[in-house]
């Protein structure tokens, strides 16, 4: 059995990356909020602070993160359901080699094919699949 680390590892990449960048951020814009609170005579206070560098953040993940997300994750889920929208476009080869399969090999043809689906999850995104 593989540790979570290893069957994890591009989350605990990502996770990491995540935490640094948002502390890098954070850290600057501290410093950043600093020199513009002494740059006008104002206090530095924290809860300032926090109201900027967290309206900020959010719409950085508003505008740019959230939008990654869906369409990564959305797309990816289309992609999985085998919706209309995700087909990549390989149904007419694929049907055109399996047809020549048959054609070479009508006896063994239709335990190839079955071998073949099993191997690789039998996605069946054609139309003419969902009838057989």
């Amino acid at each position: 059995m593989r540790s979570i680390w290893k069957r994890y590892g591009y989350l605990w990449a990502t996770l990491t990356l995540f935490v640094l960048a948002l502390t890098g951020h954070w850290l600057l814009a501290w410093f950043a909020y600093v020199d513009e609170q002494a740059a006008h005579g104002l206090p530095v206070e924290t809860t300032g602070f926090l109201v900027e560098v967290g309206r900020d953040t959010l719409e950085n993940w508003q505008s740019e993160f959230l939008q990654l997300i869906w369409q990564v994750a959305g797309l990816a889920y289309l992609l999985y359901v085998g919706s209309p929208q995700s087909k990549e476009g390989d149904d007419r080869l694929e049907a055109k080699v399996d047809a020549i399969l048959r054609r070479i090999d009508p006896a063994n043809a239709e335990r190839v094919l079955a071998e073949i689906d099993d191997a690789y999850a039998g996605r069946h995104t054609d139309a003419l699949d969902a009838h057989r």
